[in-house]
């Protein structure tokens, strides 16, 4: 069995094209049915603003895995020094259920979130292909970092500016890389959002603020899931989820929209949609697309899935008997 730790991942290095295909590999089985994963719980003990959630899921077509992710998101540990979330991946065979793999280290759930992202992405820009693209990301931690690294190797040269906001200081010395003269820290989230092509949330924010119009035929990437006041439903219907049941609870945006405005999982479409239906295509070019992605356990393992062949390939990490 192969152990992989964040050492292990940071020496395979990051091809955003790579990991995007792994998500849009697992999107293409939960077309077929070719997969499974049930609902993730929740557990809440102590303090209830933290949480360790369990993903579990099976993913086949040649991904062909099962497994689980075990994440503990503990919101205040940015206050003592300590990375919010932890997380442990466990590889299994499909056939016989043998463990394959531990990774242990958040920056695959990382890669994960940013990656649906740029699925998104991908497929927004096949259906209005644009250049001087606006950027804006919102919260600069590990995951706005890592969606800044994403943006930034699948755009390049189509980006105009890439905006960046945080409640704490940004510190200059963290943007990094060809694009750094390109960004800009606003002083508000109102001065990154107005003229905003691409609109990301990464945030621990816990009430909703987001109460503007966003730009007409903009993309809005609500990685969060707790920034739009629902509001946001006066400016758009073309609302996407990962899965309408598991992003419907919570008190994410999605629930509260659907409790306070009655939005109902018809109004929706799903990820199948608009990767293997092209649902994108059927709405008016000024359209503002909101994509809510609560995380799903079958991303997870086709990400575990393309960590693990790339360690093996590269001879990275430590088998354990």
């Amino acid at each position: 069995m192969l152990y992989l730790n964040e050492k292990d991942i940071l020496k395979i290095g990051m091809n955003w094209d790579d990991t995007i295909d792994s998500i849009e590999k697992a999107v293409e089985c939960m077309k077929v049915d070719d997969f499974a994963q049930p609902i993730k719980p929740y557990l809440r003990y102590r303090d209830l603003t933290n949480r360790i959630i369990a993903l579990i899921a099976f993913v086949g077509g040649e991904i062909d895995l099962a497994g689980i992710k075990w994440i503990a998101s503990f919101p205040d540990n940015i206050n003592h020094g300590l990375p919010r979330a932890h997380s442990v991946v466990i590889l299994n065979k499909s056939d016989t259920g043998e463990p394959l793999a531990i990774i242990n280290t958040a920056l695959l759930s990382i890669i994960r979130t940013a990656s649906v992202s740029g699925l998104m992405i991908r497929y927004f820009l096949k259906t209005r292909p644009m250049e001087n693209i606006k950027v804006a990301i919102m919260g600069w931690g590990p995951i706005g970092q890592h969606h800044y690294k994403m943006c930034t190797e699948i755009l390049k040269d189509k980006i105009d500016t890439i905006s960046l906001y945080d409640l704490r200081e940004i510190d200059p010395d963290t943007i990094t890389g060809p694009y750094k003269e390109k960004t800009i820290v606003a002083k508000s989230w109102q001065d990154a959002y107005r003229d905003a092509d691409i609109f990301i949330t990464c945030t621990v924010s816990k009430a909703p603020y987001v109460d503007e119009k966003p730009k007409p035929g903009s993309l809005q990437l609500n990685c969060s899931l707790r920034d739009f006041k629902v509001g946001i439903l006066d400016y758009t219907r073309a609302i996407i989820v990962d899965d309408w049941e598991e992003v419907c609870r919570e008190k994410t945006d999605i629930e509260m929209m659907h409790l306070e405005r009655g939005l109902q999982k018809e109004d929706t479409k799903s990820i199948i949609d608009v990767v293997c239906n092209n649902c994108l295509k059927d709405y008016p070019e000024d359209e503002v697309i909101m994509f809510n992605p609560m995380g799903m356990g079958v991303f997870d393992i086709a990400t575990g899935r393309y960590l693990m062949d790339k360690a093996k390939e590269m001879g990275i990490g430590q088998e354990l008997e």
